[in-house]
């Protein structure tokens, strides 16, 4: 009797420990089913209870991060796709769909970080060629793009994406000549508005301000949703004075890519002028998440805060700018203010002194280049 209940007992412990292995992946195929047929947010659920007790599955950390994705849910999906690569996960693409799921965050300096890794390991993937040449674009690393670009644009000349992108990076190099052959090449396919863009872009370079208003105003009619578009816009009219029409036309470019640099720097530029200091601090925010190092986005953080009599943290912050870019002369002018206004007379004079060094050193140089 007692050989038949310990008999019974270890069967029945069988049964519960095959039963206990059989759930987490019976989960599983629920999960992947649902992310099949469309059900995402049954799928995540899925996912996440299958985790709970397979927690070290980089694949199934991988799937929750592609529904999460999906669903436009990036930070948890990033959260998910670096998860899989921790516990060890050999799949090239969840590198590529983390670099993603960053550059959709709007976080566009690790997505520049992860695209570049990506196409260190596969550098035929075009994908990764494209969005990391726009992502060195947004951040002002045009001769990257030219340098990754070139290659590409040689073996492919009739890729007008490539050719676009590379015309841009030219063009903001002041490589005009070259941006032109590329400008030239692509209105082979007609009236496009990325050729007006381009050919605004040229006219603003050569500062023929109302040309390129014209030509810009032109892509506007034929694709009012072209990236940068509106941000050169309101470059082209902010410098032809008209600081109505560029302020309109910077909020339209946030408005299609609330995270384009040179829109949120120069929105806030005009902002502070008209004392909306609080907005303006958000637009450079943005823009410092899109491009960290950026000195200038830096230095006005420290002029609206100065703007806005905030005297301790304008000078902390302008401090750090001058600290980076000794040579940066309005942050020098922005930092006397600052400590002048705060009473302390021997930084600010220090100061002044450094200006007045640096405008002579300007000074020289102009007379060195109209002798020339």
């Amino acid at each position: 009797m007692a050989r038949s209940l310990c008999l019974a007992f270890g069967l029945c412990c069988l049964a519960f420990l095959a039963a206990a292995q059989e759930a987490p992946e019976q989960i599983l195929r629920q999960a992947i089913a649902k992310h099949q047929s469309g059900d995402v947010e049954g799928a995540i659920s899925e996912y996440r209870a299958y985790l709970k007790l397979r927690p070290d599955s980089p694949d199934v950390r991988s799937n929750l991060g592609a529904a999460l994705a999906r669903t436009g849910r990036y930070a948890e999906a990033i959260v998910e796709y670096q998860a899989a690569l921790k516990a060890g996960a050999r799949d090239p693409r969840i590198r590529m769909n983390l670099a993603l799921a960053y550059y959709k965050e709007g976080e566009i300096a690790d997505a520049a970080r992860e695209l570049a890794a990506v196409h260190a390991a596969d550098p035929n993937n075009q994908q990764a060629i494209l969005v990391l040449a726009d992502c060195w674009l947004r951040q002002g690393e045009n001769i990257k793009v030219i340098q990754l670009l070139t290659p590409f644009d040689r073996q492919d000349p009739g890729n007008l994406a490539v050719a676009y992108m590379l015309g841009m990076a030219l063009l903001r190099n002041k490589q005009v000549q070259q941006g032109q052959q590329i400008i030239d090449r692509i209105m082979h396919n007609g009236n496009t508005p990325e050729v007006h863009l381009l050919l605004g872009m040229a006219k603003l370079e050569a500062m023929e301000y109302p040309a390129a208003i014209a030509d810009l105003k032109k892509a506007v009619e034929l694709n009012p949703n072209l990236p940068d578009l509106y941000s050169y816009l309101g470059e082209a009219e902010m410098s032809s004075g008209d600081m109505q029409a560029a302020r309109e036309a910077f909020e339209k470019e946030i408005q299609h890519n609330p995270n384009d640099f040179e829109s949120n720097l120069r929105l806030a530029v005009l902002l502070k002028q008209d004392g909306d200091y609080d907005r303006a601090q958000q637009l450079l925010a943005r823009a410092l998440r899109v491009r960290p190092g950026s000195m200038a986005a830096l230095y006005q953080v420290g002029a609206v805060q100065l703007a806005a009599g905030d005297l301790a943290h304008a000078c902390a912050t302008l401090e750090k700018v001058v600290k980076q870019s000794p040579d940066f002369l309005e942050a020098h002018v922005s930092l006397a203010q600052g400590y002048y206004r705060m009473k302390r007379k021997e930084d600010g004079d220090r100061e002044r002194a450094i200006v007045q060094k640096l405008k002579a050193a300007q000074d020289k140089k102009q007379e060195r280049g109209e002798a020339h």
